[in-house]
């Protein structure tokens, strides 16, 4: 076990910026992680799949790459199972296995990139879902105080793509595990997207879990571009929340913009919809893109530094203050 130096970060982030990190390590248990604490070479910085992230130069600093393994049931009875899963461990992985076993609230974040570790931090959520819902609790290790800590889900301060991974404790723990929550009754949320017409294009009458998460993959897939084939972080921006009045007027001047509720009688507008209307989809400087088929997703074609990217990201959001006042907050992390 030990620390690798200059490591090349392409293939460690789904952009596939060509980034170095002074250090890099993976840390696959809790032995690793004690071994990083006495051999710490520089700050750390805590890498998981590389799925929400944007390196805008090479990071002098020690990466500690989360691959914690495993699912272990802890609890089942008749309405619930309780697992606990490797932090290091595929998002992907995870809701197939639960949707493999007809265990209910992961269905509608299916085909997310990234590792479980990720989830909580992000507060990941898609198609009317966020995990947040299923979440337990988790468990940390304090980089400062040399510790594991449990966080239950109510103290996790979990909001729209954030919690308290992301704010107070940014970059100050490494997650080990995450538990869950899972149904043997599922709850369907079939009302948010084009789910129920995507059933009935598939031709599932009776939908379960796992109708819903093959629904959700083929959605996404049509969608958004595979980042094994075009590097990209999936949704760039977050999407905008704004009085129920503000969108009154919106809707008063852009008769159809869409809007869903969100919390406190406000309304959610897909940042996508600005985007798109102001004709940056399909836009290229570069190497650096909009997606034709998702103005929400910014693309590396090929060479495109992580200045690049910044720099088309930042002239979208001007473009879109410009036009609407609305300013839009990037869900992906800029690292540099």
């Amino acid at each position: 076990m030990m620390w690798e130096t200059d490591k090349p970060l392409r293939g460690y982030n789904t952009f596939g910026i060509a980034a170095k990190a002074a250090y890099f390590l993976p840390v696959v248990d809790l032995a690793g992680l004690e071994y990083a604490m006495r051999e710490q070479p520089a700050p750390f910085f805590i890498l998981g799949g590389g799925s929400n992230v944007l390196f805008t130069g090479d990071l002098p600093a020690a990466v500690l790459a989360n691959r914690i393994q495993g699912i272990e049931v802890l609890h089942e009875n008749e309405d619930e199972v309780k697992i606990a899963v490797g932090a290091g461990m595929r998002w992907h992985d995870l809701v197939t296995w639960s949707v493999e076993r007809g265990y209910g609230g992961l269905e509608n974040l299916s085909l997310i990139p990234g590792q479980v570790g990720a989830a909580p931090i992000q507060n990941i959520g898609a198609y009317g879902v966020e995990v947040s819902s299923a979440i337990e609790a988790v468990d940390a290790y304090d980089l400062d105080q040399g510790e594991v800590l449990r966080f239950p889900a109510s103290v996790c301060e979990f909001g729209y793509r954030t919690s308290i991974f992301k704010t107070t404790y940014r970059n100050k723990l490494f997650i080990l595990r995450v538990y869950f929550r899972l149904l043997r009754r599922p709850v369907l949320h079939m009302d948010y997207g084009a789910i129920r017409e995507e059933l009935n294009k598939m031709g599932v009458a009776t939908p379960d879990v796992r109708g819903i998460s093959q629904a959700v993959i083929r959605i996404r897939q049509s969608k958004l571009p595979d980042p094994l084939l075009i590097g990209n972080a999936g949704s760039f921006f977050k999407n905008p929340t704004v009085s129920q009045d503000v969108y009154d007027a919106f809707l008063h001047r852009h008769p159809g913009i869409p809007g869903f509720p969100a919390e406190d009688g406000r309304m959610k507008i897909p940042a996508a919809w600005f985007i798109d209307h102001l004709g940056w989809k399909g836009y290229r400087m570069g190497d650096a893109g909009v997606h034709d088929r998702h103005a929400l997703v910014l693309v590396n074609y090929g060479d495109a530094t992580g200045q690049d990217i910044l720099q088309l990201a930042t002239a979208i959001q001007g473009s879109v203050y410009e036009a609407f006042g609305i300013r839009l907050e990037p869900e992906v992390n800029i690292i540099g």
